[in-house]
């Protein structure tokens, strides 16, 4: 269905956040290829339904893998938690079995064990993903002595987008869940930041949470998880270009996106406006 000519790495996310994940990989994977998608234009993912969720992912993954992309991150909770395993049971052997698409949850659970001391997790989250549970059903596999602690946080990612993070504002929304979920379990020791967009907010929520608690965000972690896939898979690595060049598309206005795409970035991009519906 789709050609087996070398290509680059897609990275996808529902919005901006998935920069955060994007910087991260290309920086432990200078020499290689990147297109990054962003489905702006129908953003946020979070409040939306699993079915909703699941036909927007498919059809933003078809759009990287028509555009040449060979793997795919799905650099966005909200589409790792509700679309990831259908499309990688249901669609991939029908598309093309050759191709790859990985989430952002896997990665942060493999190692939960190593970060935790007290075995008491929080996530702190989007709408979506927390009523999800993928965290918890992900991290019961592999170790069930783990307790977990969701919290939706709906109004973290307006204050990212909307340059208002560090603003004397946004006080009152990450205090009101940091101490929500920290006084449901009194014991949790790590804050797994399960949002791409929530490490911008990293500096604020430190000032409301115990020394003594970890702040665990997942960009270095997917992409050193990333590295470590393409080395236990040589056949895919072989598969993927390495020019060193960067593509960034968006489904919404292409200047809206690049000026956004800074606080991210910061640096200036060049941008593609597409239609993936």
């Amino acid at each position: 269905m789709f050609s087996k000519v070398p290509g680059p790495i897609g990275v996808f996310d529902s919005g901006y956040g998935g920069l955060t994940i994007f910087d991260k990989i290309r920086e432990i994977l200078p020499g290689y290829d990147f297109i990054y998608l962003g489905d702006n234009a129908r953003a946020p993912y979070g409040p939306r339904s699993f079915d909703v969720v699941y036909r927007f992912t498919r059809q933003a993954v078809m759009k990287l893998f028509e555009e040449g992309c060979q793997l795919v991150i799905l650099a966005c909770n909200t589409a790792s938690a509700k679309a990831l395993r259908t499309i990688q049971q249901k669609d991939l052997p029908e598309w093309n079995p050759e191709r790859r698409v990985l989430g952002v949850i896997r990665p942060t659970v493999e190692i939960i064990a190593d970060i935790t001391t007290s075995g008491h997790v929080g996530i702190l989250g989007t709408t979506g993903t927390i009523q999800s549970e993928s965290y918890g059903m992900e991290i019961e596999k592999i170790f069930p002595h783990i307790q977990v602690t969701g919290e939706a946080c709906p109004m973290w990612v307006p204050l990212v987008e909307n340059e208002e993070y560090d603003s004397p504002g946004a006080d009152y929304f990450i205090e009101k869940h940091v101490s929500h979920i920290l006084s449901v379990d009194p014991a949790i020791d790590t804050l797994v930041l399960g949002c791409t967009h929530y490490p911008l907010l990293a500096d604020k929520i430190r000032q409301f949470v115990p020394e003594h608690v970890r702040i665990f965000s997942q960009g270095d972690r997917v992409a050193k998880s990333l590295k470590e896939y393409l080395l236990r898979h040589p056949e895919m690595d072989q598969r993927l270009t390495r020019q060193g060049t960067s593509r960034f598309l968006t489904t919404e206005a292409a200047e809206k996106f690049s000026e956004t795409a800074t606080i991210f970035l910061h640096d200036p991009i060049q941008v593609e406006q597409i239609s993936i519906d």
